[in-house]
């Protein structure tokens, strides 16, 4: 079974390796923690991007509360995740606190999309693995790195771009889902808004705050619309 998992999970691999390296030399050339505390973060944090941003933030001496609202914010969609998979993971026991938590944006994509059997145990038992796999390739990506980055001397200057261009790539892919430049723009807007008119220490969260507001503004706007429609055609 292991063998099917591993060639289930090998695209990950190839894309948490990297990525876990970059996080891990940016965590040991940015911060000054031991290297261990890298593959530490992977273990017990485990959300990617979301690491990737917290060394970011505590690079600049950003607070902890404003780490842990960027964090909320970025993986947010995760508990939407979980709630599309309630059923899958029904009768799991003990091992469905792990499957929520393990809930990757890759590993959703495999456990959604691969061919299953009517045995629910047998099912949920792959699904440990393949979540499992997937944290261990993770978790090493980010050894590797801090390793190199605690070890070898080398210029990392820009390095921290990759969060950058991570939420570019991001950022494209759900105007591709979505169809719709309006948060873009938001986003952008709060941005500057806050640079203007908020000091440092407070313009991430000033920013968060206003984007949030205005998204809920316009999703009761267009709710609204659709209701007016709806009762116009019915």
């Amino acid at each position: 079974m292991n063998q099917s998992v591993f060639r289930l999970t090998l695209p990950i691999l190839f894309g948490y390796l990297p990525l876990g390296m970059a996080f891990g030399v940016l965590f040991t050339t940015q911060l000054d923690y031991p290297w261990w505390a890298a593959p530490l973060m992977g273990l017990v944090v485990y959300a990617g991007a979301g690491q990737i941003l917290a060394v970011s933030l505590l690079a600049v001496n950003a607070g902890l509360l404003e780490v842990l609202i960027a964090m909320f914010v970025l993986n947010a969609r995760h508990l939407f995740y979980g709630l599309s998979l309630l059923g899958q993971f029904r009768g799991a026991g003990w091992r469905k606190a792990y499957l929520v938590f393990g809930l990757t944006d890759e590993t959703y994509s495999l456990l959604t999309s691969r061919a299953r059997s009517g045995d629910r145990h047998h099912e949920q038992a792959v699904d440990v693995r393949i979540t499992l796999f997937n944290q261990c390739y993770w978790v090493a990506g980010c050894a590797a790195g801090a390793l190199l980055g605690a070890h070898v001397t080398f210029d990392s200057t820009g390095i921290e771009f990759a969060l950058v261009a991570l939420f570019i790539v991001l950022t494209i892919e759900q105007f591709r889902a979505l169809g719709d430049s309006f948060p873009i723009w938001t986003g952008a807007a709060a941005a500057a808004v806050a640079i203007f008119l908020l000091p440092a220490a407070h313009q991430l969260i000033g920013a968060i705050l206003m984007v949030t507001l205005v998204l809920l503004i316009q999703y009761r706007r267009l709710r609204s619309a659709r209701l007016q429609e709806g009762l116009e055609h019915g």
